[in-house]
């Protein structure tokens, strides 16, 4: 059977198609169960972790332009909904950045690839940050409404 790939993110075919995704996912839950830095990323997850993987998996196909595996089965991704559960801020989203990466020099040769997805992965790491004041959930409305007068007291 053939695969359209998407044409605006190659990524799927550049990173080997789904035994790239595999490998990647395969090599960054290595990295959490191996680093003490991820052991918070780790306790967010089942002991079991095939089924976490095979939504990473299906997630990382669709998202690199490879077929639709995620959406069809869980719908449209709502990443910061399916983490809200968790407590995620800077030192969890860099915990996982650095298993990513660690998966990404393991498994992708292509440099240039790995830079490009580190971006993009870091971009998807900041999306599901729920702490206090970040950067995604700062209120703007204060700052586009004009500036308050002091005006006379009655």
């Amino acid at each position: 059977m053939e695969v359209k790939l998407s044409s605006h993110n190659p990524h799927f075919a550049q990173i080997g198609g789904a035994e790239g995704i595999d490998r990647l996912v395969e090599a960054f839950y290595r990295h959490v169960d191996a680093l003490p830095l991820a052991a918070g990323i780790r306790a967010m997850h089942a002991a079991d972790l095939e089924p976490t993987k095979a939504i990473l998996k299906a997630y990382l196909t669709e998202w690199m332009g490879g077929p639709k595996q995620y959406t069809p089965r869980r719908g449209p991704p709502r990443l910061r909904r399916a983490h809200s559960a968790f407590a995620i801020g800077e030192a969890e989203r860099d915990a996982w950045m650095q298993c990513m990466r660690g998966a990404l020099e393991e498994t992708v040769a292509d440099a240039n690839l790995r830079e490009q997805l580190e971006r993009a992965f870091f971009k998807l790491a900041e999306t599901v940050r729920n702490d206090p004041g970040n950067p995604h959930d700062i209120d703007l409305s204060n700052r586009l409404r004009p500036a308050r007068t002091a005006g006379p007291s009655s």
